[in-house]
């Protein structure tokens, strides 16, 4: 078998869909005659835990661990809740930022170039230089966010005779938190010009969206090659049964993803019809921001509302299951057309309706489009929306099975990783 050598920051007990895109690669390049070795933190500070995903690691692989410094845990000293929403992506709207929140910001984005895991670069790079004489591997993989690991792909790439593939599960310098890093003009040249190094030298870049291949495809000559991101469960084959009409997320919702117009709707629908204001259920599984929160309440929907919290992977699929209605969204933003939020697969595994809320021309409109399974709408398409939930609602109503007759298969996670194999193979 081939050898490859992957460079990861997130892996079990870490949960949410970053760690799941590799974790699912590595389960499945044996099938393809490669063979993974895994390379990770020792030490991680991940903001999600999910324990569940430890026995999805097959037997056998070889994983590597050297310790990190994680500036997140000493940040904690000062305030461990402005800390763990950093970390985790949840930034607020400037006017509401704490002072400490934005000083954190500003070094966070300042001082930690191109992220806060740069520290763990140089120690990987010497210990995975003795690693790679030993073994003779010839081929390595990062992965990023964060997007300090590409670092030490180019690294090793200067000084060892190697093929090496950049994986970038989301953009870097146009992902949409970027602009709330208080960056000055000195650390954004810097992000820029490691971005372009790194685009430049890789002999083959991943991308994960339609939109990051084109962003990407005019920084660097190379060939952008697109494999998303996909499910790894059986396809549900149950039509709906439960006697309320749910609505429901997956994930994280940070406020810039608050979309009041839903809230709208769907109170209206409320006043509008007893019977829907009876049945109506909103199920919210993950961190959820406090002003989201407040918003869902200021429109009445505090008695219809299931707050979750973070859920094991097992749970958030029997969730999607047994929902009426999945919701998808997105900041709406240029910067965040790109984005595919890795959920979206197992949605369309669950054979459920999906109402998606994102910006302009979102990549997520071409996959929907293409499996028959939802319809995306923009934040200001309050109306739309509102005759969207209540169709499906007629639906529920008539009595009707809610299964969607959708073909997804070709976004199996063997699949994908059979493209991955191919790639690899063809270096």
């Amino acid at each position: 078998m081939k050898k490859v050598l992957i460079i990861t920051y997130y892996w079990p007990p870490a949960g949410g869909p970053g760690v799941q895109r590799w974790l699912k690669f590595v389960k499945y390049l044996r099938d393809f005659q490669i063979e993974p070795v895994v390379y990770i933190p020792e030490n991680p500070g991940y903001p999600i835990i999910d324990g569940s995903l430890q026995d999805e690691v097959p037997e056998g692989i070889k994983i590597l661990r050297q310790p990190i410094r994680e500036p997140y845990k000493l940040a904690g000293i000062f305030s461990k809740k402005e800390t763990e929403k950093i970390s985790s992506g949840i930034i607020a709207e400037e006017k509401k930022q704490s002072f400490l929140e934005k000083m954190m910001l500003f070094i966070r984005g300042n001082f930690f170039i191109p992220d806060a895991r740069v520290l763990w670069v140089k120690p990987s790079v010497k210990y995975l230089s003795a690693f790679l004489k030993e073994e003779k591997i010839e081929t390595l993989i990062t992965t990023g966010p964060p997007h300090s690991l590409h670092l030490i792909g180019l690294n090793l790439k200067k000084h060892f005779n190697v093929k090496w593939i950049a994986d970038f599960r989301d953009p870097w310098t146009q992902i949409g938190y970027h602009e709330k890093l208080k960056l000055t003009r000195s650390s954004r040249e810097k992000h820029e010009n490691l971005e372009k190094e790194v685009l430049q030298t890789a002999d083959k870049i991943i991308a994960t969206s339609f939109s990051t291949r084109e962003e990407f495809q005019q920084k660097t000559s190379k060939e952008i090659c697109l494999i998303t991101n996909g499910f790894d469960i059986e396809e549900n084959n149950r039509p709906y049964s439960n006697d309320k009409f749910i609505i429901s997320h997956v994930g994280s919702l940070l406020s810039g993803r608050n979309p009041i117009n839903l809230w709208k709707a769907l109170s209206e629908l409320i006043k509008e019809n007893p019977k829907f204001e009876k049945d109506l259920q909103l199920s919210f599984a993950g961190r959820i921001s406090e002003e989201v929160v407040s918003s869902m309440k200021d429109f009445g929907l505090s008695s219809f509302l299931e707050l979750k919290g973070y859920v094991g992977h097992g749970k958030a699929v029997k969730l999607q299951r047994e929902s009426a209605l999945l919701l998808l969204l997105e900041i709406d933003s240029e910067i965040t057309r790109g984005i595919i939020p890795g959920k979206l697969f197992e949605y369309l595994a669950s054979k459920r309706p999906i109402l998606a809320i994102g910006p302009h021309n979102w990549d997520v409109g071409k996959i929907l489009s293409d499996a028959g399974a939802g319809q995306v709408f923009q934040y200001g398409d309050k109306e739309t929306i509102k005759n969207f939930i209540f169709s499906e609602y007629q639906k529920f109503k008539n009595g009707e099975e809610l299964l969607l007759a959708s073909e997804v298969s070709k976004y199996h996670r063997r699949e994908t990783t059979k493209k991955l194999a191919e790639l690899i193979k063809n270096l």
